[in-house]
C-alpha cells in the first residue's frame, strides 16, 4: 500500500506540472498531503512536513540571497564587460553562443555545486541570450547537460554518497568510470553544437555592434556603477572561492555578501529597498517551490513510501535478469532522479540492490557505477527534488514542465552514452 501511495504520489505529481493542469508549488503540496491523508497519516502529517520544510531551509535562505546577489551584480553592471567580450568573441553567431554556454558550464561545475554552476552561467550567458533572442529552453538545457555529466566529479554529491554507502573510495568507484565521464562530455558538446545550429537556423547570425556602448534604457544606465567593477569582481571572486571552500555554510556567506554589496553600491536606504523590490518576485517565485518541495519530500520519507518504493522495484527484478542488474540499474538511474531524493536512493536503495547483486555474485562497485551515470548526476538538473532545479528555471526564465520535456531525451543519451563505454571497458 505504501510503495502504491508513493509512486501514485510521484506520477501524480509529474502529470499535474507537465500537463500544466497545476503550478509546481501548488502541486507539491496538494499532492502529498492528499496522498498522507488517504494512507491515514493525518495526525502525523504536520511533524513530518515540519520536519521537510526544516531540512530545505538552509537551501531556501542561500537561493533568497543568491537570487538577491547576482540580481544585484547584474543590475550594476558586473557581468556587462564579459558579456561584450563573449558576443565579439562568438559574433552574434548562436551556435558559438551555445557552445559557448557548455563550455562556460562545464568550468564551472568543477567546483562540484549544482546551484553555483547555475548561478554564474545563466548569470553571464542571460544578456546574450536575450540580445540575440535565443531560446531560453536552450540555455537551461545545455546548462543541464554540462552540469549534469560534471555532477559524476567525486566531491558532487551524488559519487560522495555512492562512496559512503558501499564503503568504498574514488580510486575504486569513480576512476574507472573516467572514460565514460569523457565521451559523455562529447556527447554533451555534441548536443549544444545540434542545439547551436536550430538556433543559428532559427534566428541567423546577427551582425552585433560592440564597438560603441551598448544602448540602455534610462533606468538601466542609473543602476550601473562602473566605478564600482573592481569591487564587484573581487567580492564575487572571494564570495565564489568562499563556496568552493565552504569557510561558512553558503547561505550565511550569501547573505553577508549581499548585505556588502547592498550598501557599497546603493549607500542610500531607500535605493537598497527598492533593489530588493525589484528581485521580490523572482525570489518569491523560487522561494515558495523549495519550501513546498520541502513537504514534498518531508511527506514521503515520513510516511516511509521512499522505502517501501524502493524495495518494491528491487522484487520486480526476475532472477533472469540478475547478470544485468549493473545494466538496468544504468539505465533507470536517471529517470529515477524524477522520483527518489539523492540520499533516499544512495543511502535506501542502493544498498538493498547492491545486496541483491552480491547474493547473484556480481561485485557492488560495479552497482555503484552503474547509479552514479544517471541518478542525480545527469539527472539531477531536471528532478523537482533538489533545490537547484529551480534555480536554474527560475533565473532561466522557464517553466520546470517545459524544461523537462525539452531536455529530458538528451540527457537521457548522456547516461545511455556514458553507459555504453562502461559496458566495453568492463566496470560495470
Amino acid at each position: 500500500m505504501l510503495s502504491f501511495l508513493g509512486f501514485l504520489t510521484v506520477f501524480a505529481f509529474l502529470y499535474l506540472i507537465m500537463s500544466k493542469r497545476m503550478s509546481v508549488t501548488a502541486a507539491l503540496i496538494i499532492v502529498p498531503v492528499t496522498t498522507a491523508l488517504i494512507g491515514g497519516f493525518g495526525a502525523a502529517m504536520g511533524k513530518m512536513m515540519l520536519a521537510g520544510l526544516l531540512k530545505v531551509a538552509p537551501t531556501g535562505i542561500m537561493i533568497t540571497f543568491a537570487i538577491f546577489y547576482f540580481g544585484l551584480m547584474l543590475e550594476v553592471g558586473m557581468f556587462a564587460p564579459l558579456v561584450e567580450r563573449l558576443i565579439r568573441l562568438v559574433k552574434g553567431d548562436p551556435l558559438k553562443v551555445v557552445l559557448a554556454t557548455a563550455f562556460l558550464a562545464v568550468s564551472v561545475a568543477l567546483d562540484g555545486d549544482g546551484a553555483t554552476t547555475f548561478m554564474i552561467t545563466i548569470s553571464a550567458m542571460l544578456p546574450i541570450y536575450q540580445r540575440l533572442n535565443m531560446s531560453r529552453l536552450v540555455l537551461s538545457g545545455t546548462i543541464c547537460l554540462a552540469a549534469g555529466v560534471m555532477n559524476l566529479i567525486p566531491w558532487g554529491g551524488p559519487t560522495a554518497r555512492a562512496m559512503a554507502a558501499l564503503n568504498v573510495d574514488s580510486l575504486t568507484l569513480f576512476n574507472p568510470v573516467i572514460p565514460a565521464m569523457i565521451a559523455g562530455l562529447i556527447w554533451v558538446f555534441g548536443v549544444a553544437y545540434y542545439f547551436g545550429k536550430k538556433e543559428r537556423a532559427r534566428v541567423g547570425i546577427l551582425d552585433v555592434d560592440f564597438e560603441h556602448e551598448i544602448t540602455l534604457s534610462e533606468e538601466e544606465a542609473k543602476l550601473r556603477r562602473p566605478k564600482l567593477l573592481w569591487f564587484n569582481l573581487l567580492l564575487t571572486v572571494v564570495l565564489v572561492v568562499a563556496l568552493i571552500q565552504s569557510i561558512m555554510p553558503l547561505p550565511i556567506l550569501f547573505m553577508i555578501a549581499y548585505g556588502i554589496a547592498l550598501v557599497v553600491n546603493f549607500p542610500n536606504p531607500k535605493e537598497q529597498m527598492e533593489r530588493i523590490t525589484a528581485q521580490a518576485n523572482s525570489v518569491v517565485f523560487v522561494s515558495s517551490m523549495i519550501f513546498a518541495a520541502g513537504i514534498f519530500t518531508g511527506i514521503l520519507t515520513g510516511t516511509k513510501m521512499i522505502t517501501a518504493m524502493s524495495q518494491t522495484l528491487v522484487s520486480l527484478i526476475p532472477g533472469a535478469l540478475s547478470p544485468f542488474l549493473p545494466l538496468i540499474v544504468a539505465l533507470t538511474s536517471m529517470p529515477l532522479s524524477l522520483v527518489f531524493t539523492p540520499d533516499a536512493y544512495y543511502f535506501g536503495m542502493l544498498p538493498i540492490i547492491s545486496q541483491t547483486a552480491a547474493a547473484f555474485g556480481i561485485e557492488s562497485v560495479n552497482v555503484g557505477r552503474a547509479a552514479i551515470l544517471g541518478q542525480m548526476t545527469t539527472g539531477f538538473p531536471l528532478s523537482p527534488l533538489t533545490a537547484s532545479t529551480f534555480i536554474l528555471v527560475g533565473m532561466s526564465g522557464v517553466e520546470l514542465g517545459e524544461h523537462q520535456k525539452h531536455i529530458f531525451w538528451w540527457a537521457f543519451g548522456s547516461t545511455v552514452v556514458m553507459t555504453g563505454v562502461c559496458l566495453l571497458t568492463g566496470v560495470i
